[in-house]
């Protein structure tokens, strides 16, 4: 029990970041979104193994039941619970991807192995557990161990209810926390075996302090493409089908996607909306002048901003209310007016200006009724108030009330007395209160410095649109799809109708949202069983503020992309490629000042170039690795020949070179070049991941 107490003395647990790189989770509602379809039993595939429904289901409630317990939370917003399906997602393809590969090496993980790192203590994830030390932050395997024995020990049937339910939730942290370590570990092996297989020497190791340290100073002549306007330089079919098959693999597509054409029409307040609610708050200024529940008022209002009747920093209170406030005082009711940045009209009433503390410290005592009487006078006749609170098996450490914790929330009229009572109270004191049913005996030992803060009542009420006014778009809206039933009529019709034709390319079935609008699941669903050429019907999806109608433009199959899905791109870079022979013909035997006052040239100085790093070309706004190539080989004097680089054509003249004063270091150097060359070969995992012919059919689920 000493350990359930000293957790729990912590106040609500913090967020847990446990498992690999690409296990941070926060967790969700329950599996009532994810009820699998019927006919379907999985949602994916992964290294050629079905993955199931269930599977799936049952590593979602897992982690949502912890973090759940972590967090002290009971659901989670649509975008986190997106966030959380993709992680879980991610977590099982990793999983099974690095388990793979480590079966085929022989790498295991074992139970010595884990109870080691235990032992030791500075994992991360085990930083993130409940089970570390009040006064060092640290992991604390003893107090782990105590609690795994108190709990082993204990018996369920005598042990309070809430207290039997906080043990096993630890418990099923700790269970978690073993098995990610376990994960951990033998990725963290299977890294380390690829990561060691590079090695560096002493060539490279100079090498690489060369490239890093030797920098030029150098003048550059910049011939941007875009620059060159000749309308005679095309791109062929057949140039491009020629660039096409050259580059074919580029073009290579793991998944199915698809690319569509929609309307998103968001419905906003109408100029009568707007009008309605100016009326209703002009009348809201008058009631609240002489309300007398103002509370109750302000919350019947359906005020954005809580009111409790009591002063608050004005910093609390939104801006535009807190830039106010200054004019408010002295009259009875301010407004109503508009705000523009939240597009909202605003009402204030400023009751008083009151100088109050931050922060109260206290102690305190709630007792039955028959013993507050003879507690209050042992108090206050010396007795010491930790000593008391100890014997009626209390807390006898101060407490902080800070000004945080209150304002800007709505106080019951227990909380409100109270507050308000130990922000007037004497320090030093001894001082009893009835609160509800209880009796409380309070001492306050310190405050901060008094504050000028804000007694006031706001009603702020956004702008929003009416039922008649949602009707009138919907029946608007309802008809532009009834009459345009293809793709084509979609795309010619849309403008005259008043609504914005949008594209969207490759979606995939890893998405949630069409267009960035919320609750669109059904959209998307369409989007993957529709047929080329065919309209969704109508979809009320955002925060039923949007209207949606989708055409389905092409299906992009599994393979390599169609030749016609990239003939702009293949376009643009045989017109450059064209550009740059004609530039470089132009250019040829030429210095740099030849060709300066050329209409496009831009002749610039670039500092600092190494042979390690690309050099940015402001010119051209793009980076030109051919610079770099080229200036550290170049003499001082010497002009190039015309360079072809990414974005432009380029002349370049060293001036000077020059070295850092950095010495070298062949151990630091190697073990740099080691380095580098380990991160590269990171990209192992995308290409395990390419070859492990993943199928994600979430889509169908949520």
């Amino acid at each position: 029990m000493a350990t359930l107490q000293k957790i729990r003395s912590k106040g609500p647990l913090l967020v847990m970041v446990i498992g690999l790189a690409l296990f941070a989770f926060i967790a969700g509602d329950a599996w009532k979104v994810l009820k699998p379809n019927q006919g379907r039993q999985d949602i994916g595939e992964i290294n050629g193994q079905k993955v199931s429904a269930l599977d799936y289901q049952n590593a979602y409630e897992e982690l949502s039941e912890i973090v759940k317990a972590m967090q002290g939370a009971n659901a989670l917003n649509d975008q986190q619970m997106n966030y959380v399906k993709d992680q879980v997602w991610q977590n099982m393809v990793f999983t099974s991807i690095i388990s793979a590969e480590a079966e085929k090496l022989g790498l295991v993980v074992t139970d010595a192995e884990i109870q080691a790192v235990t032992d030791e203590g500075t994992n991360p994830m085990l930083m993130q557990t409940p089970f570390r030390n009040p006064n060092t932050g640290k992991f604390d395997k003893d107090m782990l161990k105590k609690f795994l024995a108190e709990y082993t020990a204990m018996n369920n049937s005598q042990m309070p209810q809430q207290y039997r339910e906080y043990y096993q939730q630890l418990v099923k942290i700790w269970e978690y926390t073993e098995k990610s370590l376990k994960e951990n570990l033998l990725s963290q092996k299977y890294q380390a075996l690829i990561q060691k297989s590079f090695i560096s020497n002493n060539v490279e190791a100079e090498m690489n302090f060369t490239e890093r340290t030797a920098e030029v100073e150098a003048l550059v002549a910049s011939y941007p493409y875009l620059s060159l306007r000749d309308t005679s330089i095309v791109a062929s079919s057949a140039d491009m089908q020629a660039l096409y098959n050259q580059k074919k693999e580029e073009y290579k597509q793991p998944i199915e996607t698809r690319n569509i054409k929609y309307v998103d029409f968001q419905v906003v307040p109408s100029d009568q909306d707007r009008k309605d609610l100016l009326q209703e708050m002009t009348e809201l200024a008058e009631q609240l002048a002489s309300a007398e529940e103002v509370a109750a008022f302000v919350r019947s209002a359906n005020s954005t901003v809580p009111y409790s009747n009591i002063a608050i920093n004005r910093d609390v209170l939104p801006v535009d209310v807190a830039t106010r406030l200054d004019s408010v005082q002295g009259l009875e009711v301010y407004g109503p007016y508009f705000n523009d940045a939240d597009d909202s009209y605003n009402v204030i009433r400023l009751f008083a200006t009151e100088q109050l503390p931050d922060s109260v410290q206290f102690m305190q005592l709630a007792l039955a009724p028959e013993a507050v009487d003879s507690v209050f006078t042992s108090l206050q006749g010396g007795a010491d108030f930790a000593e008391t609170a100890k014997n009626y098996g209390q807390s006898q450490e101060a407490n902080w009330l800070a000004a945080s914790q209150y304002e800007g929330s709505q106080l019951d009229a227990d909380n409100l007395t109270f507050i308000r009572t130990l922000l007037e109270a004497t320090p030093n004191t001894i001082n009893r209160i009835k609160i509800g049913e209880n009796n409380v005996i309070y001492k306050v030992l310190a405050k901060t410095a008094p504050k000028k803060k804000y007694n006031v009542a706001v009603i702020k009420r956004p702008v929003e649109f009416s039922k008649e006014t949602y009707n009138n778009e919907y029946n608007r809206f309802s008809q532009f799809v009834a009459q345009n039933k293809s793709l084509k009529d979609l795309i010619d019709n849309t403008e005259n109708a008043n609504y914005r034709l949008l594209d969207r390319t490759d979606i995939s079935t890893s998405e949630h949202y069409v267009g960035g609008v919320q609750n669109t699941r059904d959209a998307l669903k369409w989007i993957f069983e529709a047929k080329e050429g065919e309209v969704s019907p109508l979809y009320e999806c955002g925060e039923n503020n949007h209207l949606m109608v989708i055409g389905l433009e092409k299906v992009n199959k599994e393979g390599y992309r169609d030749f016609n899905n990239v003939k702009d791109e293949l376009s643009r870079e045989i017109i450059n490629n064209k550009k740059a022979e004609k530039i470089i013909a132009q250019w040829t035997g030429k210095s740099i000042a030849d060709v300066q006052g050329t209409e496009g040239v831009v002749v610039d100085t670039i500092k600092h170039i190494t042979f390690s790093a690309p050099v940015f070309v402001s010119a051209t706004m793009s980076s030109e690795p051919v610079l770099s190539a080229v200036a550290n080989k170049a003499e001082v004097d010497a002009v190039s020949a015309p360079m072809k680089g990414t974005a432009g054509v380029f002349l370049m003249q060293v001036l000077k070179k020059d070295k850092t004063v950095e010495t070298f270091d062949a151990a630091k150097e190697k073990e740099t070049c080691s380095a580098r060359m380990a991160q590269y070969a990171a990209a192992y995992l995308q290409d395990l991941i390419s070859r492990a012919k993943i199928v994600d059919n979430r889509y169908l689920y949520f």
